[in-house]
């Protein structure tokens, strides 16, 4: 509950640190690497007001947002002049509009129906969100609602924790491969060296899993 009350705590002071003002450079680099129809349907945990559901949106996809907090998910559509609706959508407060579903609640109640349509996953904020004990749940989760053969490009931080209190959490590369290993097929696409993350050294790291 702590941890849920700090990042609601972030939304309504608007000190977004980790909101970034750019499409992920990872994620245009990247993107193409996974084999997925181009309007398939794509989850964004943790999504916040994210600018790089705009980008998957462009390419064609349906985009479906998971997000803690209704402040982040009406100023996505808000900030960028969509239209949206709002309604009650089992656990969550669904605010939608053509291409776009944002269910605002707790990850954890998504269930296998709601993700039954699922093709590919985009994650840059969320496992590096998550304080270490509840990252394993995250992942143990995602492991029981995501459809087989689904992709997931995982974009990681990794930095040396004695150097910095997070979140973003450090993920490195052995601990990736511990969390999905046994139930995804696993490839490192690319670590590069960060020049402007909190004065520390840092790598930005992807991944494309498949969910076996």
């Amino acid at each position: 509950m702590e941890d849920r009350q700090f990042w609601h705590d972030k939304w309504q002071s608007g000190k977004l640190g980790f909101h970034l003002e750019d499409t992920n450079a990872a994620l245009v680099k990247y993107w193409p690497k996974l084999d997925i129809d181009a309007h398939c349907q794509v989850l964004v945990p943790l999504c916040g007001k994210s600018l790089d559901m705009l980008w998957l949106r462009q390419q064609g996809h349906e985009i479906l947002g998971i997000e803690l907090s209704p402040v982040a998910a009406k100023e996505f559509f808000e900030e960028n002049n969509i239209e949206y609706a709002a309604s009650k959508c089992g656990e969550f407060q669904n605010y939608a509009s053509e291409g776009y579903s944002i269910m605002v609640g707790d990850i954890f109640n998504l269930t296998k129906s709601e993700t039954a349509n699922i093709n590919a996953v985009y994650d840059r904020a969320a496992l590096i969100a998550l304080p270490p004990p509840m990252q394993k749940t995250y992942v143990a989760h995602l492991r029981n609602i995501l459809p087989p053969d689904t992709q997931i490009l995982l974009i990681t931080l990794e930095y040396d924790p004695s150097e910095l209190d997070g979140p973003p959490f450090s993920i490195p590369e052995p601990y990736v491969q511990a969390l999905f290993g046994h139930w995804c097929h696993i490839t490192l696409l690319q670590a590069t060296a960060l020049t402007d993350f909190r004065d520390i050294a840092a790598n930005e790291t992807a991944y494309k899993l498949i969910v076996k």
